[in-house]
């Protein structure tokens, strides 16, 4: 028996309260983290968290994403959405039918003329998909594309917008799509994440605000939030040895925190001392994998050529040619943030500087999935968090929620094919209405996963990815 004032070092009030009154979940919600630590295993740091299923709801086309992310809302009228309509009305009136009562962002109260289309749009590869001439490059890869032109979100402005996306809800602090993925499947890498994010901005060095809650784990283990990977510099803070610190010294601290930690927790019950001493213990194994994963030198000068890159510069080109490293190390879910696409003004340039920044390597990414083995069951999306109006903000384009385009391509993706349709301004997706749930129930029906038996209990509720709705878009998988 413990005396009072050794539980009062042992424990605080509110670890006390969840021994007492929620000691069987707290207990529940270990095991489920990691079977191994409760069993008081010694290889419980021998692996990665495992998955909760055990095997896929159906078989599986893929087994990793890698989600092209366009922060600041590309305009689809300037790259998959050809409108001649538009085009023939530029500078008229939008028609009040269409415009009147619809939510709008900053063009509240102003004139509403419509504003054509500022590039042309070509026809490209065997299957004639329409493509903007700004991304000359991605239409040698026409045929493998399946692009969506009908999406619509529930969010007008960006923060929200990316919440949305991210985790399919516009309440801050819920897990992302990484998060879920990773807490289902688990992660095919036992030395680096199972989700990471890398971030770019363009020319213009527009600094469209993007958040860490929008990789975050929320109620799920803190284990699963995504890794920040810095593309310039050292790629995530302290991951070296201080100087006179060997990597047998580094272990040895490891070994005695991780000794201490359980300790503790055979006293408290806490399911974050798992967390807790699964992160050393990656952070351990991060060491030596990270590295091995920036050291380019055995990428063929080539391979360079191809991306466009010069590796370890922070561009796009550069992290797309990461993205590829790291899928081949098993990483499950890889996302690549680009900033420049939030073109209020100046649309006709803006968006051409920002398209050849990721047209080359964008579409060299597909060539070298394809030739390195990776392209069947790899799922490549590429997208933003809304779209443009068609409406003119001067030389501009406002917000736009109610139409907005993007691609899928990879294992499982019916290819060389255009999904969904938009009216003749471009406003309103009426055909095939793809929404961002159902993006989401169809990239985990992609991964083997169905969307609805996917849950966390939270707060006395079975929460998913896609909330109470989402269809699988069965028309665009082959």
């Amino acid at each position: 028996m413990k005396t009072i004032e050794q539980l009062r070092q042992l424990a605080s009030r509110r670890t006390f309260l969840g021994q007492s009154a929620f000691g069987l979940g707290a207990l529940a919600a270990t095991s489920l983290f990691d079977p191994r630590v409760l069993a008081g295993s010694s290889d419980a740091k021998s692996t990665q968290w495992p998955g909760i299923l055990k095997t896929t709801h159906h078989p599986a086309k893929v087994k990793r994403v890698i989600y092209l992310y366009m922060a600041g809302g590309a305009s689809h009228l300037e790259t998959f959405d050809h409108k001649p309509k538009l085009a023939e009305m530029h500078g008229k009136p939008m028609p009040e039918s269409i415009t009147k009562g619809q939510p709008i962002a900053q063009l509240q109260g102003a004139k509403l003329n419509c504003f054509g289309p500022q590039h042309a749009f070509k026809k490209c590869g065997k299957s004639g998909q329409e493509i903007s001439t700004i991304f000359p490059k991605l239409a040698d890869v026409a045929d493998d594309l399946c692009i969506i032109r009908s999406l619509k979100t529930e969010a007008i402005n960006h923060d929200p917008a990316h919440t949305f996306m991210n985790t399919g809800t516009l309440i801050s602090g819920r897990p992302s799509m990484g998060s879920w993925l990773w807490y289902g499947l688990g992660s095919e890498s036992d030395n680096l994440p199972g989700f990471v994010v890398l971030t770019s901005t363009g020319a213009s060095g527009q600094q469209q605000p993007i958040a860490q809650r929008q990789w975050h784990s929320g109620f799920l283990p803190s284990q699963l939030q995504g890794v920040h990977f810095r593309s310039k510099g050292d790629p995530v803070l302290y991951v070296g040895n201080p100087q006179g610190v060997t990597s047998d010294r580094q272990r040895d601290v490891i070994d005695s925190a991780e000794q201490l930690n359980r300790m503790f927790d055979k006293n408290v019950s806490d399911p974050e001392i798992a967390t807790r001493i699964s992160q050393y213990e990656m952070a351990f194994r991060m060491q030596s994998s990270v590295p091995n994963l920036m050291d380019l030198r055995d990428e063929t000068k080539e391979t360079f050529e191809l991306y466009g890159a010069k590796g370890g510069d922070g561009t796009f080109a550069s992290n797309c040619l990461l993205a590829r490293r790291l899928a081949q190390r098993g990483v499950r879910f890889i996302q690549l943030y680009h900033r420049d696409w939030d073109h209020h003004g100046g649309v006709k340039h803006g968006i051409e500087v920002v398209g050849r920044e990721v047209d080359q390597p964008m579409t060299a990414l597909i060539k070298d999935l394809k030739r390195t083995g990776l392209w069947k069951d790899t799922l490549v999306i590429w997208g933003s968090e809304f779209g443009r109006t068609p409406m003119a903000q001067g030389d501009g384009r406002d917000h736009h929620m109610k139409a907005f385009s993007m691609w899928m391509a990879g294992g499982g993706i019916k290819a060389g094919t255009t999904y969904g349709e938009t009216d003749e301004f471009g406003y309103n997706a009426v055909k095939d209405v793809v929404t961002v749930h159902d993006m989401h129930a169809t990239m985990l029906h992609l991964l083997g996963i169905d969307h609805e038996k996917l849950t966390f209990r939270f707060q006395g509720r079975d929460f998913r990815l896609t909330d109470i709705s989402g269809n699988v878009i069965k028309g665009i998988l082959s």
